[in-house]
């Protein structure tokens, strides 16, 4: 009877040991798998801005560019007017 008393007291905590051991290995796993999820995501992430930036054009370079041709094409007509005048 003493033996079965002294064997419930080594059981019972070595299975609360052992039970507290997976779960910290199967949390320390569940990290690592999210770290690498979350490095995942920030890749593409990274992608998938790098190619939008690389495919459309933001809306201030699309004014300055409109400017810009503005201008060009206001020198080249000051340019035509000029040498027709001067025929």
């Amino acid at each position: 009877m003493e033996t079965q008393i002294v064997l419930f007291q080594l059981l019972i905590p070595g299975v609360g040991l052992i039970s507290g051991l997976i779960a910290t290995y199967v949390s320390l796993q569940n990290r690592a798998l999210l770290a690498e999820v979350r490095r995942e995501l920030a890749e593409l992430e990274n992608r998938v801005i790098a190619r939008i930036n690389g495919t459309f054009v933001r809306q201030s370079e699309c004014l300055l560019r409109e400017a810009l041709l503005g201008e060009r094409i206001d020198v080249l007509t000051e340019a035509k007017k000029i040498t027709a005048a001067g025929d």
